[in-house]
């Protein structure tokens, strides 16, 4: 996206009224400013983005995230893409379509934009969704990603989904498929894993058993914690690249000790995709304070891969992150943002 488009999008930076708003704004896009702080400046800004009800923090919030897509760094606006989804804003809708919109801008990132659209529920993207999903000349990843938000978006407005009683999740985030509904069965967990692993199955039941598993994986001094992670990582060899990023996302929400050898594996594979051994990196960041797992990750730090080399840093950030015991993953107290 260029530095034009977003400044015609965002208007003027009149618009960032709030102080605290401005000064994270300002540290996000700045290309000078070290990059683990950038994200930290980001995961504020989504905090505040994402407020229920809104506050006058919202709107400016949200354009102060968008603008960070004139970034160089894949990585970073991919984080962007996902915060915005992760805001339940409908005004975050227009940067997202531009992004995936732009066919010069980097593959993962127009992944992120697609799944962030879904996560939004936003029936008004779906033409573009289908169109993106049905074009052959389009990156597999995004592809695969629109096919996923399309039916997201039409489960979350159909009368099935709405009729759906499903477990409360411990996790905060709104997924690109909701879990399957729970198992009473005694092979609960295998039957998510025959889910999960068959490939014959759209990827959207098959991302559903995916978060039925990890809500077993929760929390960790469950029974079935250690068996649903062990059924998570056997989707490491599935074929779809996409598909393996979420096993490796949905392992850094749970920082499970149990998926550090897994996940140690994938980061170390030099052939696997790089988004892939990014969101392996992340994941590991989240597991920080188990031991060793700081040494594998500063292994990595000249990775030949960007985004691999980028993702270590913020790994190791996060790594601090832990061992700190810090409350939110942020550059301020949110309470001084917001007061």
């Amino acid at each position: 996206m260029s530095a034009a488009t977003i400044t015609t999008t965002l208007g003027t930076v009149g618009t960032f009224a709030d102080p605290g708003v401005i000064t994270l704004r300002e540290t996000l896009i700045s290309e000078t400013a070290p990059l683990a702080k950038r994200f930290r400046a980001l995961f504020s800004l989504k905090h505040l983005a994402a407020q229920k009800p809104a506050t006058a923090q919202t709107l400016p919030a949200i354009e102060a995230i968008a603008a960070g897509f004139t970034t160089p760094s894949a990585l970073l606006k991919h984080e962007l893409a996902y915060c915005l989804g992760q805001s339940g804003q409908d005004a975050a809708v227009p940067y997202l379509r531009t992004v995936i919109e732009d066919r010069q801008e980097d593959a993962m990132c127009r992944h992120e934009a697609a799944e962030a659209l879904g996560a939004l529920g936003d029936k008004s993207s779906l033409d573009l969704l289908r169109e993106r999903r049905d074009d052959v000349s389009e990156e597999e990843v995004v592809r695969e990603t629109c096919d996923i938000a399309i039916e997201r978006i039409e489960w979350e407005h159909s009368e099935a989904g709405k009729a759906e009683r499903l477990k409360r999740s411990d996790f905060a985030s709104v997924d690109p498929a909701p879990p399957l509904a729970q198992s009473t069965a005694k092979d609960a967990i295998f039957e998510y894993q025959h889910t999960l692993l068959d490939t014959s199955l759209p990827l959207f039941e098959r991302y559903r058993a995916m978060f039925a598993l990890r809500d077993l994986a929760s929390p960790p001094d469950l029974p079935t914690a250690v068996p649903a992670v062990q059924a998570l990582a056997r989707g490491f060899s599935d074929p779809s690249a996409l598909f393996r990023h979420e096993i490796a996302f949905v392992f850094g929400q749970l920082s499970h000790p149990a998926s550090i050898p897994s996940l140690v594996e994938t980061l170390s594979k030099t052939s696997e995709s790089s988004m892939v051994r990014h969101e392996a990196a992340e994941a590991l960041g989240s597991l920080g304070d188990e031991a060793g797992v700081e040494d594998v990750l500063k292994k990595f730090l000249n990775d030949p891969e960007q985004v691999v080399r980028e993702s270590i840093v913020v790994a190791l950030d996060m790594a601090e992150f832990e061992r700190k015991g810090e409350m939110e993953y942020a550059t301020v107290p949110i309470t001084e943002v917001a007061a």
